[in-house]
């Protein structure tokens, strides 16, 4: 017995007349006849009574049709899930974040990538540059944002979109009140940025735009924190403009006039990944990028 006999059997069921069962599946009558026999004697009931009047269930196949019925309906359930997954329209991305998908541009690409794949569930994960780097290597996360200048080990990158960065100032610093501001006016200013004892990469990509003398404090904590620092007084801090769409109370925001005053973002990814719903997340991040002219 195998699935191609019960669904013989469930046809010759529905059509009541073997020839008829046997045209619509695109075989000879003698191959169902054959077949749904064979099954009866392996069963040992008769399912079918045969007559001029063509077939007809007997009780006792009325009681084998419904189990026959309720595991065509599982195996066809199998087949339209494991379609559907092929196709990546449902299943799971784990997408982490350095920055939280605050704002243009990245908000409103995850909201169209929501609405043109209700059934894929997308789980944020918000972590540092070496956590990020170490969970794709692990596979716990399938893809992530990344910045230029964060280690990627072994992942597959493309670019998706650049941000201007702003000055975040205290109110009341002596910068607060110019209209814009350069590298020049902000390298003798204490510069707090986010850093861990085995990341400096945010520190490194600083140093490139302000130049060798730079003062830097780090702190391993999230962005809200940094910005309380700043509000406090403790220095200040850059930010991309949609970080800046946030408020923080005793922090204002200042643009900065230098043509490499940009952060630019990735989407990484591990090349050996299979799964149909993070390909097409990927494939999505990328025509989208290119459509919307993000970089």
């Amino acid at each position: 017995m195998d699935v191609v006999d019960l669904r013989y059997l469930s046809i010759a069921a529905e059509t009541g007349n073997l020839s008829r069962a046997a045209e619509s599946l695109g075989i000879k009558p003698s191959t169902i006849s054959r077949r749904i026999a064979r099954l009866e004697d392996e069963l040992g009931v008769t399912i079918f009574e045969r007559g001029s009047f063509g077939i007809r269930l007997t009780a006792a196949g009325r009681e084998v049709m419904v189990p026959v019925r309720r595991t065509l309906d599982g195996f066809n359930s199998v087949l339209q899930v494991g379609k559907s997954s092929g196709s990546g329209m449902n299943g799971q991305v784990r997408l982490g974040v350095r920055m939280p998908p605050v704002g243009d541009p990245l908000q409103p690409l995850l909201a169209a990538w929501r609405e043109q794949h209700p059934d894929v569930v997308l789980t944020l994960h918000e972590l540092n540059d070496n956590e990020l780097s170490a969970a794709l290597a692990e596979r716990t996360l399938d893809a992530a944002l990344v910045t230029t200048h964060t280690l990627r080990r072994g992942a597959n990158t493309i670019p998706v979109y650049r941000e201007p960065l702003v000055a975040a100032l205290p109110h009341g610093h002596i910068l607060a009140s110019y209209d814009s501001l350069t590298w020049t006016l902000l390298r003798d200013q204490t510069l707090l940025i986010q850093g861990w004892d085995d990341s400096h990469s945010a520190r490194a990509f600083y140093a490139s735009r302000l130049g060798e003398g730079a003062r830097f404090s780090s702190h391993p904590a999230s962005k809200q924190s940094v910005m309380a620092l700043v509000a406090a007084g403790f220095g200040i801090t850059l930010a991309t403009k949609s970080q800046s769409e946030v408020t923080f109370p005793g922090v204002v925001y200042k643009p900065i006039l230098e043509d490499d005053a940009w952060l630019q973002v990735e989407l990484a990814w591990r090349p050996t990944s299979e799964d149909a719903a993070v390909g097409r997340f990927v494939a999505f991040m990328r025509d989208e990028a290119r459509s919307r002219k993000l970089l």
